[in-house]
């Protein structure tokens, strides 16, 4: 069979059971895994904005974000109720843009999780240096925490999905009341000077320079990509779909208590942080909570409770790893990628995935640390790139889906519809162009150009000739008729030897 130049063989026998995922997650489960894969974004990261736009730059682009991820999980909980796959942002592409359209997606969410997870090890290895040098005198190399870190959490989330979920929720739990402690104890010791927000100075060569816009309107552009640092992952709880008991529930109702949950998080530290440490202190920090805690605790309590702000940091290492997991899976299982990252064992994770996307990210790490400046900033900008490149196709993917596939199930709608959607994509597109027009992240755009062109060709001489129909082939193929339910509809089967008899979609 072929459909839109991509080709399609049958599953050899035994192949979906050997890539078999198992239900264990609800919702607070799929909550955990969300808030663990974003809240590292409170402890480092986003400080990098005030460095571009000063506090009420940064300020502004939050709430111009904020908007953004509204209108997009509203989209995206639509879209994951009616294609509970474990594809994500790939099935949705898939189903409303075809194979092309599904592969340039999926490989956008690679790269945004591969290296999200990346940037997270980044600042994890920072953090954890900098505790147990002031508490032991002990100092290792980057690479060698980067690798101890990479093991550690491979191990966990090859362990079980159970055990994931668990670790999720718990270390979510403890990484928010690290900040309501951090708000607490900087209150208690008279810490806070909301003074401090606006002590950069303005660069009057900067057009529209002032005290609240140190560095101009065009800072706000720039501070876009950092902004998205507070909620960049929460999008991928659709990954967890066939590991979810009631997925047409609570994925998007997940999703969006846990954007509520991480804007009351990102009001915590952008509020208090710069106003314990100075706005101008923060600018370029790999560690802006450790900062804040050093800046009013002795050195030795300071360390102490920054191994605690550590949690944040490898909650989110754990949640991106999770969906870098799941997102590999998925691409794998239909054959876009090499088909062996799909195997998942007697456990039933996919630990050929995990793995491979780790050896990715550690390499890319390498890389730009010893070759280039500004490692942690320039993966993270690599991360935002391909995320506002899967959040636009995704919005677009959305708006074609209520045309195209009228008839399709939708357990759940969006309140906000086509429009809320196309507010997203606009959002995400200037967000996009910010990336790109920063002279400061040039590498971090040629990079990703790099990456797409190895991928589009790959896909184009290779991929797309020995694909399989998984559950998201299965539901874009069928107009959305059928893989909407794999448990009960079941994978391949009659359906797969009816339309690969010739049936086209």
């Amino acid at each position: 069979m072929t459909s839109a130049g991509a080709t399609y063989s049958q599953a050899e026998a035994g192949y979906f059971e050997k890539r078999q995922l198992k239900r264990t997650a609800g919702f607070w489960g799929i909550w955990g895994i969300g808030i663990a894969a974003v809240i590292s974004g409170d402890f480092s990261g986003w400080n990098y904005g005030i460095g571009q736009a000063g506090w009420g730059g940064l300020g502004v682009a939050a709430l111009i974000i904020v908007i953004m991820y509204f209108g997009m999980l509203f989209s995206i909980g639509e879209m994951s109720a009616a294609m509970p796959h474990t594809g994500g942002a790939y099935s949705f592409a898939r189903a409303a843009m075809g194979p092309w359209g599904g592969f340039i997606t999926g490989f956008a969410e690679t790269i945004e999780y591969v290296f999200t997870t990346g940037v997270v090890v980044y600042f994890s290895a920072s953090y954890a240096n900098a505790i147990t040098d002031d508490l032991f005198g002990l100092s290792l190399p980057a690479w060698v925490w980067w690798i101890i870190l990479y093991a550690i959490f491979i191990a966990l989330n090859s362990w079980g999905a159970e055990a994931s979920f668990r670790f999720a929720i718990i270390v979510a739990v403890v990484s928010i009341g690290i900040l309501v402690l951090f708000a607490i104890l900087a209150v208690a010791h008279g810490a806070i000077d909301f003074g401090k927000l606006l002590d950069i100075a303005p660069d009057e060569s900067k057009a529209g320079a002032s005290d609240f816009l140190p560095f101009g309107v065009m800072g706000i552009l720039y501070a876009l990509p950092f902004a998205m640092w507070f909620f960049l992952g929460i999008e991928e709880l659709p990954l967890a779909a066939e590991e979810a008991h009631e997925p047409t529930k609570d994925i998007p109702r997940a999703g969006i208590w846990g954007l509520v949950t991480l804007v009351g998080c990102a009001a915590i530290v952008f509020f208090l942080n710069p106003a314990v440490t100075g706005s101008a202190a923060l600018g370029d920090s790999d560690e802006p909570l450790l900062d804040g805690f050093r800046s009013f605790l002795p050195s030795g309590w300071a360390s102490v409770l920054s191994a605690f702000a550590l949690i944040g940091l490898l909650a989110s290492l754990q949640g991106i790893m999770y969906a870098y997991g799941r997102n590999l899976y998925s691409l794998s299982r239909a054959g876009y990628y090499p088909k062996v990252l799909s195997l998942t064992g007697s456990r039933q994770t996919p630990y050929v995935a995990l793995l491979a996307g780790a050896v990715i990210g550690f390499v890319a790490l390498l890389v730009i640390e010893y070759w280039i400046s500004g490692a942690g900033a320039i993966v993270l900008n690599i991360a935002v790139w391909g995320a506002v490149l899967a959040y636009m196709l995704q919005m677009v993917s959305f708006v074609l889906l209520r045309r195209k596939f009228p008839k399709a199930r939708r357990p759940y709608r969006s309140p906000v519809g086509i429009a809320g959607a196309v507010v997203a994509f606009v959002i995400a597109a200037i967000t996009f162009v910010g990336v790109l027009i920063n002279p400061d992240y040039r590498s971090a755009v040629i990079a990703i150009v790099v990456f797409y062109v190895i991928g589009l060709l790959v896909f184009g001489l290779y991929g797309r000739h020995r694909l399989v129909l998984s559950p998201e082939e299965e539901y874009a193929v069928t107009g959305g008729l059928h893989g909407f339910d794999p448990e009960s509809e079941g994978l391949g089967g009659t359906i797969e030897d009816e339309i690969l008899k010739g049936k086209t979609d």
